[in-house]
């Protein structure tokens, strides 16, 4: 059972990331951005159950909530600590999916979609996941990069901003300064 070793909050005003002392997903980030979604996922679904959830995103030992906006955490965390606690821990098990930090598949023939990974998955998905957020790629379509965030980065008004900018400029110096990286 994966006990609570942190709770942290992000730079997101509606996402909090709890440290886990036991892995609750093996080798691969799980989003969840909606209730419908999380119906498929015992602990994903149960936190949902307790109200005013708007996504979840699980990530090895960590795993990120984040809330509607006119909900207060004081009122909300109690709830949240139960069905974390009674998860079962996954670790030990074999992964499944992709490595931990891993993109969806990415086309190998686009050398620009290859290269722009390889940038992400060691300069900001590291960063990211430290505030309890990630992000995919989810094409490209001439000079456009297109992203997708994922957990606190999701609803996080400092990622479509600063960080947008951050990734944009970072892929830029690494692969083509005419680059542009859009978040869909």
């Amino acid at each position: 059972m994966p006990k609570i070793a942190e709770i942290e909050y992000t730079p997101n005003p509606n996402a909090v990331k709890f440290v886990l002392k036991e892995a609750i997903a093996v080798g691969f980030p799980r989003s969840f951005p909606s209730a419908e979604i999380a119906q498929s996922d015992p602990l994903a679904k149960a936190l949902f159950d307790t109200g005013e959830v708007s996504s979840v995103y699980m990530q090895d030992k960590f795993l990120t909530v984040t809330k509607t906006p006119d909900s207060p955490w004081s009122e909300l965390l109690p709830r949240l600590a139960p069905p974390i606690r009674q998860a079962p821990s996954v670790a030990g098990q074999a992964p499944v999916g992709s490595p931990a930090r891993e993109f969806n598949a990415v086309d190998p023939d686009d050398e620009i979609l290859v290269r722009a990974k390889k940038v992400l998955e060691e300069n900001i998905l590291p960063a990211l996941a430290a505030d309890g957020g990630g992000l995919e790629i989810v094409g490209r379509h001439e000079k456009q990069v297109m992203i997708r965030y994922m957990g606190a980065c999701g609803s996080c008004p400092a990622s479509l901003t600063g960080t947008l900018m951050a990734i944009e400029g970072l892929l830029q110096k690494e692969i083509d300064p005419e680059l542009v990286v859009i978040s869909v």
